[in-house]
């Protein structure tokens, strides 16, 4: 598979260090690389899967290992992503964003959402683990949505009311990117990956998603922006045609009600 320059330089230059490392018992790469999106502008995923005797120790000194790979500018743990065993780095000399997780081979096994590409191992290894145990990424669940949408509105309808616009703003953000884009790309037979490549991936779409970002920081245009994510998230909603759904619809009218309160206010 194709690589762009920078993270294939930045490759070739780990790979030999890593298989030096007796601590190691494998290396892969997941992310972008799996679905032939990576361009020049792409992360690197990469998995390192530690001997379970050296796992503790290699945790503790990641930002020592990871320095030893590259010219390291920055790099910071996970626990904001909640995933602790990351270290998020940024690498000069080629300027590459790579992502650096740090596994037990029992982890590898379990605690994955794709099959990566392995691209050193020991004894076969990772690549028995992967076969074992396929993984699919990980399908949408309607029903955990629709339980939390109304809930979630009332929220947003409540920052409104107090004028925390911004946190308003912020919040459509989020309603777009969990729930959405999600549906919309499941729609179109695609993985629900947020708002990932949207524009590219569900283009006749993207007319709706822009009715969700205000134009600016006014009461009004947010609540007509939250007003329009309402109606779309109904539409896509509607549109699964799962019988089995169901709909929480005094939440629903509760929550729009109170929203419609909110907006008469502002007039």
């Amino acid at each position: 598979m194709s690589i762009p320059e920078p993270q294939r330089l930045f490759l070739e230059q780990i790979l030999g260090k890593l298989n030096q490392d007796d601590r190691l018992l494998g290396v892969a790469i997941a992310g972008s690389y799996l679905t032939g999106e990576m361009d020049e502008y792409s992360d690197l995923d990469l998995i390192i899967v530690v001997d379970d005797v050296y796992y503790e120790q290699v945790l503790n000194e990641r930002q020592l290992f990871a320095n030893r790979l590259g010219s390291l500018l920055a790099a910071f743990t996970g626990e904001h992503v909640g995933e602790p065993r990351l270290l998020i780095c940024l690498y000069d000399n080629p300027l590459v964003h790579v992502d650096l997780k740090f596994l037990l081979l029992q982890d590898f096994k379990t605690d994955r959402i794709e099959n990566p590409v392995v691209l050193w191992e020991r004894g076969k290894l990772l690549s028995s683990a992967i076969l074992d145990n396929p993984r699919n990424y990980p399908p949408l669940d309607p029903q955990w949505i629709e339980d939390r949408f109304w809930v979630w509105i009332h929220y947003g309808a409540t920052k409104l009311g107090r004028g925390e616009l911004f946190e308003a703003i912020d919040f459509l953000s989020f309603l777009r990117g969990q729930v959405l884009a999600p549906l919309a790309k499941v729609q179109a037979g695609l993985l629900p990956r947020g708002v990932r490549n949207l524009e590219r991936e569900i283009p006749l779409l993207v007319p709706d998603f822009c009715q969700t970002l205000p134009a600016k920081d006014d009461r009004l245009e947010i609540a007509q922006a939250l007003q329009h994510t309402i109606h779309f998230y109904r539409q896509l909603r509607d549109a699964l045609n799962k019988p089995e759904l169901v709909v929480r619809s005094q939440a629903e009218a509760a929550s729009t009600q109170y929203l419609q309160t909110i907006i008469d206010g502002f007039k």
